[in-house]
């Protein structure tokens, strides 16, 4: 199959809309999770999380245009400044999955899908219990994207990993603890560490054949 531009923005909506969500391969899944000032829990599945420094720690993560229907994610972000990052395992994909759902201001996805939650330290946002690699983030900047989509960005200022999932070099195996990934819109899969290499240096490359 070869796909040129005419064609590409000629494909059927929903066949393009998975065709473009799936080229770039499997994608982190995580849970959002925010508050309200008002003390609404709100926790929603996104697939676009992405680094963006380690020295300050920050994260980023896309969140599609709100139209006619108000983001709680992005709404409690700004308001409070405070939110958290939840990876999500095998165990609960499915509860996971139904929070993309649109629902009430007033309702929280942690109570419909039966989500159980917990609050760690003083931090303003909820965690999801069952994640075994949660962090906590504090709001830097929104940035409206050409497409009206917006990146948001978070420094870490909270950890918690349970140690059996971390070795001595802070690296995390994300297989130990049945993380996912998602391909496309609700596609999920499993995680299996392959091999490790170390950072390469011009003069430590091998001599491919």
């Amino acid at each position: 199959m070869l796909l040129e531009e005419k064609t590409i923005n000629k494909l059927e909506r929903v066949y393009r809309l998975n065709l473009i969500n799936t080229i770039t391969g499997v994608k982190p899944a995580n849970l959002i999770a925010t508050r309200s000032k008002d003390g609404v829990d709100n926790v929603a599945i996104f697939s676009s999380v992405i680094h963006l420094g380690t020295k300050p720690s920050q994260i980023g993560f896309i969140i599609r245009p709100a139209g006619e229907n108000p983001r709680d994610t992005l709404y409690n972000i700004e308001e409070t400044g405070f939110y958290t990052m939840n990876n999500i395992s095998e165990s609960f994909i499915q509860k996971a999955h139904y929070t993309s759902a649109n629902l009430n201001l007033n309702e929280s996805e942690f109570k419909r899908m039966n989500i159980d939650q917990e609050m760690i330290s003083d931090f303003h946002a909820p965690f999801v219990k069952d994640s075994a690699v949660k962090f906590g983030l504090k709001h830097i900047e929104s940035i409206l994207l050409p497409n009206r989509c917006t990146l948001v960005i978070g420094e870490v200022i909270l950890i918690k990993i349970l140690d059996d999932h971390i070795n001595e070099l802070g690296e995390i195996d994300l297989e130990s603890y049945d993380c996912v990934g998602i391909s496309g819109l609700g596609s999920y899969y499993k995680l299996k560490k392959l091999n490790s290499f170390p950072h390469v240096k011009p003069d430590e490359i091998p001599s491919f054949e």
